[in-house]
C-alpha cells in the first residue's frame, strides 16, 4: 500500500550537477521502489519510519512554481527526474509531469529537455514533446528475466520499456537508453546482454547510457538485505561487483559489444566502490 501525501513545494526547477543546468522533480519518493535505487536517501527527509517505494509526495504546486520561476531564471538544460520517476503511477492521477510539460510548451521553452522514466505513460505526452526540444529516456535492466523482475518488483517489465521507446521512436521523438544498473547476473551473461543492447538498436534508440551498479555504502545495505531475504545465491555475484577486476572484464565486455552495435553515441559510468 502506496501512502500518498499532497504537499506545497518551496522551489520546483533546482539547480543540477547531472550534465544539465536544472532539475525537475515533480514528486519526492517513487512508489517503484527498486531494490537498488540510489534516491533512498530521500526516505531520511519526513519519511524516517517509511520503506523507500511505500510512500510518494505530490508537489501539486509545481506547475505554478514553475510558471513562477521562469520568469526570472535564465534558460538552461533540464531534466526530469533526478530522484523520482516523473512518470510512476501516480502521474496518471495528479499529472503533475504534464502540467509542467504544458507551462514549457506554453513559453515555448528554447532549452534541451531529457526526461527518464521506466514507465510506459510516457507515451502519453508525445503531443507536448513534439513542441519542444525533447529527448526522452527509458531505463532499461533486462530481457525480463525472473531477477530482474523481483529487484524491480514495482516497475513496468523491461518489455513493455522497449516497446515504448519504439513507439516514441515511430512518432518522431528523439530517443535514448539508460541500461543500469547493469546488473551482475546480466552483466555475466554476455549473449544476453548483446541480445538487450540490440534490441535498443532495434527499438530505433541512438543514444545509450550503460551504468555499473553502484553499491555504495547506503545503497549496498539496503540492496544486500533485500538479496539476502529474496536472492541468497545471487549475493556472492553482486559482491563481485565490488571488484575493481570485475569492472574492467565488464568493460571490454561492453566495448566489445558496443563495436558491433554502432549507436550515435555511447557512454559507460562507473562508480567507485
Amino acid at each position: 500500500m502506496i501512502k500518498i501525501r499532497e504537499i506545497k513545494a518551496k522551489s520546483i526547477l533546482t539547480p543540477s550537477k547531472l550534465g544539465c543546468d536544472y532539475a525537475i522533480n515533480p514528486y519526492n519518493g517513487c512508489a517503484f521502489g527498486c531494490a537498488y535505487c540510489y534516491a533512498i536517501f530521500m526516505s531520511q527527509m519526513g519519511h524516517q519510519n517509511e520503506n523507500w517505494g511505500e510512500w510518494v509526495d505530490v508537489k501539486t504546486n509545481a506547475p505554478g512554481l514553475l510558471a513562477h520561476e521562469l520568469q526570472y531564471k535564465k534558460p538552461g538544460s533540464i531534466f526530469l527526474s533526478s530522484v523520482t520517476d516523473p512518470y510512476q503511477g501516480v502521474e496518471a492521477k495528479y499529472k503533475i509531469t504534464r502540467k509542467c510539460l504544458e507551462i514549457l510548451t506554453k513559453v515555448r521553452y528554447p532549452a534541451p529537455i531529457s526526461i527518464l522514466t521506466k514507465s510506459p505513460l510516457v507515451s502519453r505526452d508525445i503531443d507536448l514533446f513534439k513542441k519542444l526540444n525533447c529527448e526522452i529516456g527509458l531505463t532499461v535492466t533486462s530481457t525480463d528475466d525472473p531477477i530482474t523482475k523481483l529487484l524491480e518488483t514495482n516497475a513496468p517489465v523491461n518489455s513493455a520499456r522497449i516497446r515504448t521507446l519504439k513507439e516514441l521512436h515511430r512518432a518522431g521523438i528523439k530517443t535514448y537508453a539508460f541500461v543500469g544498473p547493469l546488473l551482475p547476473h546480466l552483466a555475466q551473461n554476455p549473449k544476453e546482454l548483446e541480445k538487450l543492447l540490440r534490441s535498443l538498436k532495434e527499438a530505433g534508440v541512438e543514444n545509450i547510457w550503460v551504468e555499473h551498479i553502484n553499491l555504495s555504502p547506503y545503497i549496498k545495505k539496503r540492496l544486500y538485505l533485500f538479496i539476502l531475504k529474496n536472492l541468497p545465491r545471487q549475493l556472492v555475484k553482486f559482491k563481485m561487483a565490488e571488484n575493481p577486476k570485475y569492472q574492467e572484464r565488464l568493460d571490454n565486455i561492453l566495448n566489445e559489444i558496443l563495436s558491433k552495435i554502432k549507436f550515435k553515441t555511447k557512454k559507460i559510468i562507473q562508480h567507485q566502490q
